[in-house]
């Protein structure tokens, strides 16, 4: 029975993983755009980008014609090969310290379940973050290695290794950990206002639509959505912390890049690449209904 259970295990964790790299690939192209352009201003201070870009379709135009087609899912390994140690993490984790912090919502009351369950999914997200972090990391430097506008249109980096290679050169572990401290702030703030939102509004829902499929897919997607939008300057932050790692200049800490962008390129800059964001979340959500229906067909459930 044990060896039945731990086979079924293995399966699912593997069919999730073949889920997530048909939805990640899927979602690639929107992905490097969304970091491009939320990167920009960084690039072209370091002579990658020459001017700015106009926005989603300007972005998508210029890295075709500059890298081709293929370009669009650069980084897209490091961010696959990512989502196993995460599940595989947060699986050892999740319940350690779902025991640790988890309450009961009508015993111990609402405030008391909220504040467990953010700190207790801000304690496993922060672990499983700490081991894969790196890999986040690189993702982010290769997508964002447009060739350069300056030195006749050379990468920076060959692919995954020499990521890690160039980065511990030269700026040691640390520079592969750039912007940990404030992504871990992001994982509580989002899930602080994913679980507020859905539980705020899934009760003002009429009680005919509190069963209906559609009614609780759109639901979760506004508020996925509404999450994601309003903790985006940390995203930005983190991100815009990762591309100092082997430069000149850097940011002295989150809050010190904070104020940077802010007095130097305005409060919008926070916000750049948000547009594509919605957009990868609604293909991703897209591909995997998709892959949902398939499983259902071949092996009759869904992982």
């Amino acid at each position: 029975m044990a060896e039945k259970s731990q086979n079924q295990f293995v399966i699912d964790f593997l069919m999730g993983g073949v889920s997530a790299a048909v939805s990640k690939t899927a979602a690639a192209p929107i992905e490097r755009i969304k970091l491009l352009i939320q990167n920009q201003d960084e690039m072209i201070k370091q002579g990658r980008l020459a001017t700015p870009y106009k926005g989603i379709g300007d972005c998508f135009a210029r890295t075709m014609k500059d890298e081709g087609v293929v370009s669009f899912w650069r980084g897209n390994t490091a961010n696959i090969i990512r989502y196993f140690p995460t599940q595989a993490l947060n699986f050892a984790f999740k319940d350690k310290f779902k025991r640790m912090f988890n309450k009961d919502k009508k015993k111990d009351g609402y405030w008391a379940w909220f504040a467990g369950n953010l700190a207790s999914g801000g304690a496993a997200g922060a672990s499983s973050l700490f081991f894969v972090y790196s890999l986040d990391y690189a993702r982010t430097r290769l997508a964002n290695d447009a060739k350069a506008a300056k030195g006749g249109g050379d990468r920076q980096f060959n692919g995954l290794i020499d990521v890690y290679r160039k980065t511990l050169k030269s700026d040691g572990i640390a520079g592969l950990y750039r912007g940990f401290t404030i992504s871990c702030v992001g994982i509580i703030v989002y899930r602080g206002l994913y679980f507020g939102m859905y539980d705020s509004l899934k009760p003002a829902l009429p009680e005919n639509l509190q069963k209906n499929f559609l009614a609780s897919f759109l639901l979760g997607w506004a508020v996925t959505t509404g999450a994601g939008l309003a903790s985006y300057p940390i995203d930005t932050v983190r991100r815009r912390m990762m591309m100092t790692s082997g430069a000149a200049v850097k940011y002295d800490s989150s809050l010190h890049a904070f104020k940077e962008i802010v007095a130097n390129e305005g409060t919008k800059s926070l916000f750049k690449g948000a547009g594509a964001n919605i957009l990868r979340a609604i293909a991703g959500a897209g591909v995997l209904s998709g892959y949902d229906a398939l499983q259902e067909i071949l092996f009759g459930k869904k992982f």
